[in-house]
Formats: C-alpha cells, structure tokens, sequence
C-alpha cells in the first residue's frame, strides 16, 4: 500500500489530530505540520513539512497497526 493509501486510510478526525500534533525543534512545543508531503517507511508512514507558526522543518513518524 504506497503512503497516501496509508494516510488517507486513517479516520479523517484521526488525521486532523495528527496534522496538530507535531513537535517543533524551534518552538519547543506542540504545532501544526504546514505544506507537508507524505512518504512510505516500512514501520508506517512519514509527514515531512513546515511548522506553522516558524517555519521550521518538522517531521511526524505514524506508526503502521
């Protein structure tokens, strides 16, 4: 199953909360991942993307059931 299968495969109110909950290096507390793409990992899938209050390159790792 390539990664967007995997993404969209999460609940739609699961997903929204995921987008919300990603840790910034920078800000050094819990934001939203901006403009971000979605990449296969073989333990699950990878959010790679921008911390929207900074800038930042954050990233968010879910982990496959």
């Amino acid at each position: 199953m390539d990664a967007n299968k995997k993404w969209l495969s999460i609940p739609k109110d699961i997903r929204s909360q995921l987008i919300k909950n990603v840790f910034c290096a920078n800000c050094m507390d819990e934001v939203t991942i901006v403009g971000f793409t979605i990449e296969d990992d073989k333990h699950g899938i990878v959010l790679n993307g921008k911390c929207q209050q900074c800038g930042h390159q954050v990233t968010r790792f879910i982990e496959s059931e």
